[in-house]
């Protein structure tokens, strides 16, 4: 008996290539879609020797074909740093809008229920705290920040539009930060900023005066959390994070402990629109899902710290941006 297909957009990225492990482990044969403008073939290249592994070099925000029947489709394709909104705007939105239209049709042709990756920036910076998904959010549409926060923003309206009025099997996920192993050290996140500075021997920039906040969700319990959410009944959106939330200064404190740099924390100003709190209620994710972050925060550092430790010399000094400090989030 052939094994159920899952189509899994992004899938060199970060998320993306941790599904392609998953969906795999699960049993399943698995697509992964990628454009490969942020993402990585060094991130899965330890599945192409796999027989149920397929890799499609595409870009999902133009025609999507893929022959055969689909069981599941996850779409995790779009630019998720504040670095790649600068250099890539106009993709950026496309793959929100017209990529996710494309995987819209592609799921109701195959008759596929469809996950889509939307994200915590939909809240902005947020009015209330922690966020809950019936929060509308505080966003400024013309922002640097306004090409990713609109893209999803829209990604989630066309899903509900596509479950209203097609009868699609949609899920909708908002991802809060995730870290772990294939992250790229220097995309601007915060945590693999810090690290690569410490590495580095570099002061660690903390923007603002510290206090905002920030809640990290190792990326096993992420992975989890997708996976659960794609197998049940619910098809409104749900926050999937750790609300385990710690201030940026806090957290600089931490990874130079982590690391043992002797270098010092130094303080810039805080880019426009910078969210000043960032803390999912997972309350739905624990009813509907029976979901909750186990990985503490000290356990999933050291993982991540082991990982960056050990990327070649190139990797560590590569800048993805020359303006990269700017856009730390």
């Amino acid at each position: 008996m052939a094994k159920e297909r899952v189509l899994i957009t992004g899938g060199a990225g970060f998320l993306g290539s941790h599904l392609c492990d998953r969906f795999l482990k699960e049993g399943y044969s698995v697509i992964a879609m990628d454009n490969l403008i942020t993402g990585d073939l060094r991130n899965i290249e330890h599945l192409f020797k796999h027989a149920d592994f397929e890799f499609y070099h595409h870009d999902v925000s133009s025609f999507v074909h893929v022959p055969g029947d689909l069981k599941y489709i996850l779409h995790f394709a779009s630019p998720a740093s504040p670095i790649d909104y600068l250099k890539i705007p106009i993709q950026t939105l496309k793959v929100g809008s017209l990529g996710t239209h494309n995987l819209l049709g592609l799921a109701r042709v195959k008759k596929a229920r469809i996950l889509v990756a939307s994200t915590s920036e939909i809240y902005g910076d947020p009015l209330i705290h922690p966020q809950v998904e019936e929060y509308y959010g505080n966003v400024n549409p013309i922002g640097p920040r306004g090409v990713y926060d609109e893209a999803k923003r829209f990604q989630e309206a066309i899903t509900m539009a596509y479950h209203t009025y097609h009868g699609l099997e949609t899920r909708i996920i908002r991802i809060f930060n995730t870290y772990g192993p294939r992250m790229r050290l220097n995309d601007g996140r915060v945590l693999p900023a810090f690290i690569g500075q410490a590495l580095r021997g570099e002061d660690l920039t903390v923007f603002g005066d510290g206090s905002q906040t920030r809640s990290f969700c190792y990326v096993d319990d992420q992975v989890e959390g997708i996976f659960r959410l794609l197998m049940s009944d619910y098809h409104l959106p749900v926050n999937i994070g750790n609300p385990d939330e710690i201030t940026i200064g806090d957290f600089a404190e931490e990874i130079v402990k982590l690391t043992g740099t002797k270098q010092k924390v130094v303080y810039k100003p805080l880019p426009q629109d910078d969210p000043k709190q960032r803390q999912p209620n997972t309350t739905k994710a624990k009813e509907i899902l029976g979901w909750e972050a186990k990985v503490s925060r000290s356990e999933g550092l050291k993982i991540t710290y082991e990982y960056f430790k050990s990327l070649p010399q190139e990797v560590l000094y590569q800048r993805d941006h020359k303006n990269f400090e700017k856009f730390i989030r």
